[in-house]
């Protein structure tokens, strides 16, 4: 049985939080993991649903590397709000040794945690080797079979599998829910066909959001778990009393995506101060315009409106907000502002126990 989601008044889906504890100029790696506890605290007081740490791996503008540690902390510093991985990149780990981490924070903190996993590597094709040496090569291509070993740990393996009687402890019987991540169609239907809730990255790849939750919605099959689709869309969204300075702050992560379609070694986020000094050329203030137009930026009423497009196009049962800012001043009152907006109904106690059951047909 899994948790009923707090919903916001105004959108009438569950609000949620990604978080890359981001690191700029002006502050530490220590202090960016510092600043991603406070807002899970926040987040937690303001009635979000969940919060989520993604996995990156040589970026030095994020902290968020280990998601696993980052998720023991955050959770033993809160109360009520779920706290997971938004996402696990399966191909860069042993299943059975995400099993067991997951379920010993499950164990830790039950009915509070999820485990949302990824195919790709989280960094450059370099790094994938580093963390992979040549497994399943750098686009994750071995996603099933390596989902079907973890299910097999927590769930149990066939009788003629090679790996019958291994299990995972803790994890097997008690385990959190899986999410699949995906910016495509193949992910999309790969979570639709085992039954897995499903969270589509329209924050870097807003072109695929519609097709992929069109695929997931089409393709999907009841799993033990979970009886009809649950989709989630994660979206850029900067939230300020004005227009201008929404979308001055959400040049920030415009400026950090352009740099890296072109190229170059990795870098720091950008400051306030960096990114409005920085000389656009027409081209790129035309590409910068249009990744802030495909987000939700603006006031508050302009980014309700813009979410609730986002809800009725989609048919998303969730939307995952992600604030890129250098500032963690800017990115806290960003995400307050969403809050009220939105009307969440603030903290309420939810923990219940989490049945598994087994998944098949991968």
């Amino acid at each position: 049985m899994s948790t009923s989601p707090v919903l916001s008044s105004v959108l009438g889906v569950s609000l949620s939080i990604l978080d890359v504890a981001s690191v700029s100029r002006d502050n530490t790696p220590a202090e960016a993991l510092r600043g991603a506890i406070d807002l899970a605290q926040a987040a937690d007081r303001w009635g979000y649903e969940r919060i989520w740490y993604a996995e990156h791996h040589n970026m030095p503008s994020i902290a968020s590397s280990a998601p696993e540690v980052i998720i023991a902390s955050v959770a033993a510093q809160t109360e009520r709000i779920r706290v997971g991985s938004g996402g696990v990149m399966l191909p860069n780990h042993a299943p059975l040794l995400v099993a067991e981490r997951f379920g010993t924070l499950e164990a830790l903190h039950p009915g509070r945690i999820d485990l949302g996993i990824g195919r790709a590597p989280g960094s450059d094709q370099r790094t994938a080797w580093a963390l992979r040496r040549g497994r399943g090569g750098v686009q994750g291509q071995d996603l099933p079979e390596l989902l079907w070993e973890l299910f097999g740990y927590v769930n149990g393996f066939p009788e003629d599998d090679d790996l019958h009687g291994l299990q995972a402890t803790p994890g097997f019987g008690a385990f959190p829910p899986v999410w699949l991540l995906g910016s495509s169609g193949s992910s999309a239907q790969l979570a639709a066909r085992l039954g897995l809730r499903f969270a589509t990255a329209h924050h870097f790849s807003a072109a695929a959001t519609i097709p992929s939750m069109q695929a997931y919605r089409e393709h999907f099959r009841a799993s033990g778990e979970l009886a009809e689709p649950y989709g989630m869309v994660t979206m850029q969204v900067v939230v300020a009393k004005t227009e201008a300075e929404a979308r001055a702050i959400a040049d920030g992560f415009a400026l950090v995506f352009l740099r890296m379609r072109q190229g170059g070694p990795p870098r720091v986020l950008p400051t306030a101060a960096e990114v409005a000094a920085y000389e656009w050329s027409p081209e790129e203030r035309r590409m910068a315009d249009a990744m802030i137009d495909a987000q939700a930026v603006g006031t508050p009423d302009q980014v309700i409106e813009r979410l609730r497009t986002m809800i009725e196009t989609t048919g998303a049962s969730e939307i995952m907000a992600t604030t890129l800012a250098a500032d963690a001043t800017t990115r806290m009152r960003s995400y307050e502002l969403l809050a009220d907006a939105a009307g969440l109904p603030g903290p309420r106690d939810r923990r219940t126990t989490i049945a598994v059951t087994p998944l098949t047909g991968i």
